[in-house]
């Protein structure tokens, strides 16, 4: 029986990304029956309301979102659409690898894994202003919330995610020696659960050592889990190893749903030329793929994407190729096996 997805196109380049993800899934065999609606800025437009009652009703039905990149206003505006599906569906683990396919940068042979946190920590958005003197915007607070239950089960995914993969390591990154009672907590969990895993190696390491090691060895690590700010920064920088967040994938897993997602931008400015890399959100679609036992397809597709960038005839402008959108669609569908 074919399986119901939310597909979700987005903004800017993301009808063009999504119409090549759904091109390559259908060629690979992939057995998937997609239900379309809007969200973000485009559904602004069109029904007055970021996050129309179609799309949640169709998420509530699916449990399984597939979604382009949204476009979320800076400073003003409406709020991200797609923290709020993630806190709708509780969608706590972002699982993001990235994994080195472009030939000939500084490192040839990435395959990291990070897991955030995605439900808890500063973007909760408990914040407020606080008026002094006549102004009422004088200072400004965030609350960064960390609970033992959400610490517990993001540590117990990541040693779980490690042992069902045969990863070997597992990476705390924190700043418990600024921030000792939120950060403190997630350490202490860290060190409470790792005791149940002795098959794998687990380290704690302050987040901005954190950073560093990850430019000048990424060899070095293998599974990284952290709270929800940490993780959206450095999962960032994971990709920039490989690439850039056009090779980046995501997936947002909860215990009754999942969402994934291309984590780059909208990327207005090249909107409608047709010259959008689309590897974001096929790879994306690949854990989809393996969220939902569907391997054969998923692996198929990862094998003729990658000998497609190999080879180079078909890449993208910013892969430093000529190819447009369609263009490298078309040739990983020719090199499906």
């Amino acid at each position: 029986m074919s399986r119901a997805v939310t597909l979700i196109p987005g903004d800017g380049i993301g009808p063009e990304v999504t119409d090549a993800t759904v091109t390559v899934l259908t060629a690979a065999g992939a057995d998937l029956e997609y239900d379309t609606q809007l969200a973000g800025l485009e559904a602004l437009k069109q029904l007055r309301n970021p996050l129309p009652k179609a799309t949640l009703d169709s998420a509530e039905r699916t449990r399984l979102i597939l979604k382009g990149p949204l476009t979320t206003p800076s400073g003003s505006g409406f709020r991200s659409i797609n923290v709020e599906l993630r806190k709708t569906y509780d969608l706590y683990a972002n699982v993001r690898p990235v994994r080195t396919i472009v030939p000939g940068g500084r490192y040839e042979d990435v395959d990291l894994v990070l897991i955030r946190e995605n439900t808890e920590g500063l973007y909760v958005g408990v914040e407020h202003y606080i008026g002094m003197h006549g102004d009422p915007r004088a200072a400004a607070e965030s609350v960064m919330i960390v609970t033992r239950f959400g610490a517990e089960r993001i540590l117990r995914y990541a040693f779980e995610y490690a042992r069902s993969r045969g990863r070997k390591k597992v990476t705390l990154a924190h700043k418990a020696n600024i921030l000792k009672y939120t950060q403190g907590l997630f350490l202490d969990v860290a060190r409470e659960v790792a005791k149940e895993y002795p098959d794998i190696v687990s380290e704690d390491r302050i987040i901005d050592a954190t950073a560093m090691q990850l430019v000048l060895d990424p060899g070095r690590f293998d599974v990284l889990v952290m709270e929800n700010m940490f993780g959206d920064i450095l999962s960032d920088l994971m990709a920039g190893l490989v690439g850039g967040l056009g090779f980046a994938p995501a997936g947002n897993i909860g215990e009754q749903a999942a969402m994934f997602e291309a984590v780059h931008g909208s990327a207005p400015d090249i909107a409608g030329k047709g010259v959008a890399n689309p590897t974001a959100l096929i790879l994306s679609a690949c854990l989809l793929l393996d969220h939902v036992a569907q391997p054969k397809p998923a692996e198929r597709i990862r094998r003729a994407l990658e000998r497609v960038v190999r080879e180079g005839v078909s890449r993208t402008a910013d892969m430093g190729g000529k190819a447009n959108t369609r263009d490298f669609t078309d040739a990983i569908v020719r090199a499906l096996e």
